[in-house]
């Protein structure tokens, strides 16, 4: 009864330690690419901070999920990985080109900046996903 679960238990444990270290990467290089730094700003109490980091998360396990569920290839999760990290870093500078006060809206902790930049990369974290085939 249990034994399809247990077979499947090292592929589950390795899917998933590798889809956090990516997210754990990506975090970190999304908070090193702006020009303000999220965690710190978090820390402070910071909603739109906590806001633009979460939806930027969002937007970029969307795609990690949907890989494995669509390929169920570990390389494969680490290339989709790799194309929705670009992406949603695409997505934070083109906010940028269209709302360039949004590096001084963010830290000055202005929500509504934060709930676009947020919208923005959960869409567009939508469409990548959606997109792996």
């Amino acid at each position: 009864m249990f034994d399809p679960l247990i077979n499947n238990l090292p592929a589950f444990a390795s899917f998933f330690a590798t889809a956090i270290a990516l997210l754990l990467a990506f975090a970190l290089l999304y908070d090193f690419i702006t020009p303000y730094n999220e965690l710190a700003l978090i820390r402070e109490g910071n909603s739109a901070a906590a806001v633009t980091l979460a939806g930027a998360i969002i937007g970029f396990a969307l795609p990690i999920a949907v890989s494995v569920a669509v390929s169920h290839n570990l390389y494969a999760m680490i290339g989709w990985a790799v194309v929705a990290g670009a992406v949603q870093l695409m997505v934070y500078v083109a906010a940028r080109l269209l709302l360039p006060q949004i590096n001084e809206s963010i830290p000055q902790g202005k929500i509504a900046s934060g709930i676009f930049l947020a919208s923005l990369s959960i869409g567009v974290g939508i469409l990548n996903a959606g997109c792996i085939i």
